[in-house]
């Protein structure tokens, strides 16, 4: 019978094959393509029920989908769906089945035995009577595999409604079925991963917005500047973003700032600096220009912001205004260095400016003297007052006055020439110049004891000290004295040349330091401080009036500050002694006034 209707049998079997097929590649999930299976089997292939095991990701395979054409009484393979069964018994159980082309069969009386934790339905089928019937304990199993040759999963079919082992059409129907549901599952896996992946780039570009909104609104609203500058291209340390913060702090417009680079605005003394902070991503305190033409004090701190794949990308600058805090620090330097009634420098300021400007060794033969701020500049960035301040406080905290103030400040980093101290590098010393004899020749007398020949300028010191001033403070009182001394520094400070400092020791004792000056110019620079102090000043409505002696000393390397001090103190002591001025008592009381 079976023959005879053969060639209707394979065209109702293929038109049916078509259309499970077409409903395979119509579902829309894995769960649905994995029950099309099930359906296909049982509606187009002529068995009573079906059921697909899947591969699961530890390679254990899970009962997935099942279908049965009419539930039985015993509750059908449904009970089956989510039972586990090892992946060592299922090769097993493929291993001991006939093999009938990429099917597998497994006969009642064989196999079960050896893979007893596969999860198993027997239906209450009839018992066979002939060789072929259909026993209810056979099973007929389908492996898919995947184009990779990867197992994707085992197709089982049950109880054919022929009520017979299946013939060569139904097997080969159920060989391209299992081979089309493999393509289905596979697709179905592929495009269920895609969709797990879209999930999560989507999360993901989600985060991302979230960040960029975060990092935008950071960015924006920071109390402070901020700037992204470009680090490659043709745009490399162009500023292509900048908050609002630093647009008021420089008072510039966001668009004019973005055709800018920090180059382009910091200080001309700090760009070695600037270009330093960006090639290091560090921090500088530097100064940037404001549209007004004023510089601002700002500190630069730099975070290079790199891509995993391309490295670094560009530059994040934090801005932030301490024009108050430098502000507050030069007026600490300058109070530490400089004097409190008078404005000017300090004692220990005079010592730190000597300090930089002698060394410990005596003057080479031929060398040439050249003023202090020539041969040590204070450092960029830095006004002569604060950096003074520097040295005076090295030299009050008990620092090496020759050692540390002046080394990395224009100096090579290289090390001292051959004789001179730590902290040198090309020092140009000073020297006392010469005493020129009636004749007009120079007197070549050997200097310390370094031997050198005297040069015609060197660096004169002053030594002024107050003639008359105690009775003023005894008379009209401290704050006719104090006055009294302000007025004579604002003298002074005006008699003496561009670049001489005026100091003011204590008391009522002044020093003058002249750099780069002759004798005979040294003493009319004496004439002239004593023509400035002695005309009478007004204080309170009252005419006082003080005098001054004056002493002249020369500093030279291989002298010690207190050397050089002592000698202009004594200078001045014989000038008072010469002139009959009241030397007020031994040079002790006087030493321990002025320590006071």
């Amino acid at each position: 019978m079976e023959a005879e209707s053969e060639p209707y049998v394979r065209l109702a079997t293929l038109r049916t094959l078509h259309r499970v097929v077409a409903d395979l590649n119509a579902a829309r999930s894995l769960a649905g393509t994995l029950q099309a299976v099930v359906e296909g089997a049982v509606h187009g292939l002529g068995f009573d029920a079906a059921a697909v095991s899947l591969v699961r990701p530890d390679g254990d395979l899970v009962v997935a989908a099942v279908w049965e054409l009419e539930e039985s009484a015993m509750g059908g393979p449904s009970v089956l769906l989510g039972q586990v069964g090892s992946r060592e018994s299922w090769d097993r159980l493929l291993g001991v089945s006939d093999h009938w082309g990429t099917l597998r069969f497994l006969p009642y009386d064989r196999g079960w035995a050896v893979a007893s934790d596969i999860p198993r339905w027997i239906g209450d089928g009839t018992l066979p009577v002939y060789a072929n019937d259909w026993h209810p304990a056979d099973g007929l199993l389908a492996p898919m595999y995947s184009a990779g040759g990867d197992l994707l999963g085992v197709l089982s079919v049950d109880r054919p409604r022929s009520g017979k082992r299946p013939g060569a059409w139904t097997r080969e129907a159920l060989e391209m079925f299992s081979l089309q549901a493999s393509i289905a599952i596979g697709n179905a896996r592929l495009r269920a991963e895609m969709q797990r992946a879209l999930a999560r780039l989507e999360k993901e570009q989600q985060a991302l917005r979230a960040s960029e909104e975060s990092f935008r609104q950071a960015f924006e609203y920071a109390p402070s500047g901020m700037a992204i500058t470009e680090l490659h291209g043709a745009g490399r340390g162009q500023l292509t973003r900048v908050n609002d913060a630093l647009c008021r702090l420089l008072g510039r417009p966001r668009a004019v700032l973005r055709q800018q680079s920090f180059a382009d605005l910091v200080h001309p003394e700090d760009r070695a600096l600037l270009e330093r902070t960006s090639a290091e991503s560090g921090r500088a305190e530097l100064r940037l220009s404001r549209r007004d033409g004023g510089y601002q004090w700002v500190c630069l701190r730099n975070s290079i912001v790199a891509d995993a794949a391309e490295g670094p990308s560009f530059l994040l600058t934090h801005v932030e205004d301490i024009e108050d805090r430098k502000r507050h620090e030069f007026q600490l330097a300058h109070r530490a260095s400089h004097d409190a009634l008078t404005g000017l420098p300090n004692g220990a300021e005079l010592k730190a400016r000597l300090a930089r400007r002698l060394c410990a060794q005596p003057q080479p033969v031929g060398a040439a003297a050249v003023p202090a701020e020539a041969a040590y500049p204070p450092p960029y960035g830095y006004p002569a007052d604060s950096y003074s301040a520097h040295a005076a406080h090295e030299a009050l905290e008990g620092a090496d006055p020759y050692a540390g103030p002046v080394h990395g400040y224009g100096l090579p980093e290289g090390g001292p020439p051959p004789g001179l101290g730590p902290g040198y590098g090309e020092h140009v010393h000073a020297v006392v110049p010469a005493d020129h004899g009636p004749g007009g020749e120079a007197w070549s007398a050997p200097f310390r004891s370094g031997g050198a020949a005297a040069a015609d300028k060197g660096l004169a010191v002053l030594f002024c000290d107050l003639d008359g001033f105690k009775s003023i403070n005894d008379r009209f009182g401290h704050n006719a004295g104090d006055a009294v001394l302000v007025e004579v520094a604002r003298r002074l400070s005006q008699a003496v040349r561009d670049g001489d400092t005026v100091a003011r020791l204590g008391g009522d004792e002044f020093v003058v330091l002249a750099d780069g000056i002759g004798r005979e110019e040294a003493k009319d620079l004496a004439h002239r401080l004593r023509n400035a102090i002695i005309p009478p000043m007004r204080i309170d409505g009252r005419a006082m009036r003080v005098g001054v002696s004056l002493g002249i000393g020369w500093a030279g390397c291989g002298m010690s500050i207190e050397e050089v001090l002592q000698t202009a103190d004594e200078r001045m002591y014989d000038e008072k002694r010469a002139r009959g001025g009241a030397v007020r008592g031994a040079r002790g009381e006087r030493s321990h006034r002025r320590a006071g």
